[in-house]
């Protein structure tokens, strides 16, 4: 059972309007099922030519409202519109009596044994749903509080469908993403948009948040998204951001001027003060806007650590002039550092190496010098390169360096992490069901970036419908985990891919694979936890990443491309009941030849 508050001013049209004949005349026998009074003499009475005389309930609905003159609300006429789900039985007048009863009595407007509660009526139209007028006023002057009215009315929801047997719903947990109002869905249509602006919006900034990790990449990542930003800075503090907003290019107002969206309006984990904390440092400390955090380079093969550790270096040089600022900005990074110097001239730096870091006791990092990740990142390069007036600036944020290698390395690592993640979350299945929620919000991340990368409309759609299932309830943001963290990492991997038509099919597979596994564990979390929604949007988002027929633009022969689907892949799909695409009759059965690539390693426990 779901409950609309509305607010409106005039009581008199309210009444006509439930009393009418609606707007496509589904309004059938309208009367009063509860009042605060005497429901048979509140009724309008039927005149001889069939019309309704409302101003004797207009009145004394309306009366208290005179004793608080000008400390009456700006919209003093409280609207709730209650309706059952399609499967429930019809309800009788009785029920729908004590329904209406519960709902005044939860949010506070009628307290029991209260003879000056405020005045209502509960009006049936239809079979399925009533609507409960109350004016926001006490016959006593008093003017009544209806904070937090809709948290209130969804709590007596769910104690009428415990007590009638009718469908569960879910709790307002504030984990559900702010829904576009009939206004912005009905200036969709007209402008010709699939989607309205609010839901455009909270896609890509969740994309762009999932693929950054600091505020100024996230930022560039709405720009070059198309998206427009505007920060909100301090007024105590100068220059501290506090705030942004985010609008779609040519959605206007009246006056001409873009309609931005808060972070907030968006989504509860999207407010800046929360994306902050997805750019948290392992000790707990929040890094500087202007810094970004490299991987985690115990979920990545020697491959993808070359190639992000390239990454690295090349943003780190567009942004210095000076081999004093590269390795400035290489240690802002947080990339470990190790500096050459001549055994000549004294201080003078002759080369350098770079590493991810590493967790105390995995053993010794990987260094790479600068020419063994490309030639052009030598420091003898790239001096010349600094002082040379003839050399441009060009940033190399295009992802066009990457070879088709390393893209597969970058989904192998990916789907490995994935896997990681499910086998984290499958152990605090038995041992703490709440200990899952950092790897459930993460996950998020992971599907947003498959789809984006990919470009596959099943993934699209299955990250739009697990965005509920990965909030933790009421805004709550949940600490950083091994789980969550190999999945950020497989969401970092994913960004770093760029948006491309040619990724290899094989490897999109295993993750797809490795996603189906990761969902079908947290729908089963959910389920444990109790949280009948979350679950539900875990199990369709899973249904849907089943959907994900990846094909190779180079081939398009199915039996081709199976015959190219390496061993992890094979393994992955013959493991469910269900398998999301078709086996060839000549591979199942067979055992498979032994994987290349290295096994991810579990996270050590910190004492």
């Amino acid at each position: 059972m779901i409950g609309k508050v509305l607010r409106g001013v005039r009581v008199e049209g309210l009444l006509r309007y439930l009393y009418g004949p609606g707007a496509h005349g589904e309004h059938r026998d309208p009367h009063i099922v509860a009042a605060f009074g005497d429901a048979a003499g509140l009724e309008p009475t039927v005149g001889p030519d069939g019309s309704r005389d409302f101003r004797h309930l207009e009145g004394v609905l309306a009366q208290p409202l005179a004793l608080l003159g000008e400390r009456n609300y700006r919209k003093p006429v409280w609207h709730c519109a209650v309706r059952a789900a399609p499967e429930d039985p019809a309800l009788a007048d009785e029920q729908w009596a004590q329904i209406a009863a519960e709902i005044m009595q939860q949010t506070g407007l009628v307290p029991v044994g209260d003879v000056d509660a405020v005045r209502w009526i509960a009006v049936r139209h239809a079979d399925d749903h009533i609507h409960i007028v109350a004016t926001l006023a006490r016959p006593d002057g008093v003017r009544p509080e209806v904070w937090n009215d809709g948290y209130r009315v969804r709590d007596a929801c769910r104690a009428v469908e415990e007590r009638f047997g009718l469908r569960p719903t879910a709790p307002a947990d504030r984990t559900a993403a702010r829904r576009p109002k009939r206004g912005e869905n009905e200036k969709a249509v007209r402008r010709g948009q699939p989607l309205p602006s609010r839901t455009l919006l909270r896609r890509k900034v969740q994309t762009a948040a999932a693929g950054a990790d600091s505020e100024r990449e996230f930022f560039e990542r709405l720009q070059a998204d198309g998206v427009l930003v505007r920060r909100r800075f301090s007024q105590r503090t100068v220059g501290g951001l506090t705030g942004y907003a985010v609008a779609a290019p040519g959605d206007i107002n009246v006056d001409g001027q873009p309609v931005w969206y808060g972070g907030g309006k968006l989504a509860a984990d999207l407010t800046l003060p929360k994306l902050r904390l997805r750019w948290t440092s392992a000790d707990g400390a929040v890094r500087t806007p202007s810094v970004v955090r490299p991987l985690d380079g115990r979920h990545l093969s020697a491959r993808t650590k070359r190639a992000v550790l390239r990454t690295a270096v090349r943003r780190a040089v567009d942004e210095a002039r000076t081999t004093t600022e590269f390795l400035d900005q290489l240690q802002d990074c947080g990339l470990l550092l190790k500096v050459r110097y001549s055994q000549h001239v004294f201080r003078q730096v002759t080369g350098y190496a770079v590493a991810l870091p590493t967790e105390p006791g995995d053993g010794e990092p990987a260094w790479y010098p600068g020419s063994r990740l490309a030639d052009d990142l030598s420091l003898t390069r790239l001096q010349q390169r600094w002082t040379s007036p003839t050399t441009g600036h060009v940033p190399s944020n295009d992802h066009s360096d990457l070879t088709a290698e390393e893209r597969q390395a970058f989904y192998d690592d990916a789907a490995r992490a994935a896997t990681y993640a499910t086998a984290q979350v499958r152990r605090h299945l038995a041992t703490n069901l709440h200990a899952a929620q950092d790897a459930c919000w993460a996950a998020s991340d992971a599907l947003h970036t498959a789809a984006q990368a990919t470009g596959n409309h099943h993934l699209r759609r299955a990250a739009e419908t697990y965005d509920r299932a990965a909030r933790a309830p009421y805004g709550r943001i949940p600490r950083p985990t091994p789980a969550g963290t190999a999945l950020r990492t497989a969401a970092r991997l994913l960004a770093l891919t760029g948006s491309t038509q040619n990724q290899a099919t094989a490897s999109v597979m295993v993750l797809v694979a490795s996603l189906i596994t990761l969902l079908d564990t947290i729908a089963e979390l959910r389920r444990l936890q109790g949280r009948q929604a979350q679950a539900d949007a875990t199990r369709k988002a899973a249904a849907q990443v089943r959907g994900a027929r990846p094909a190779d633009p180079a081939d398009t022969s199915q039996p081709t491309a199976q015959a190219a689907m390496s061993s992890q892949a094979r393994l992955a799909m013959a493991a469910f009941p269900n398998p999301w695409a078709p086996l060839s009759p000549t591979t199942v059965g067979r055992p498979a030849p032994p994987s290349a690539s290295p096994p991810l390693r579990s996270s050590r426990q910190r004492r």
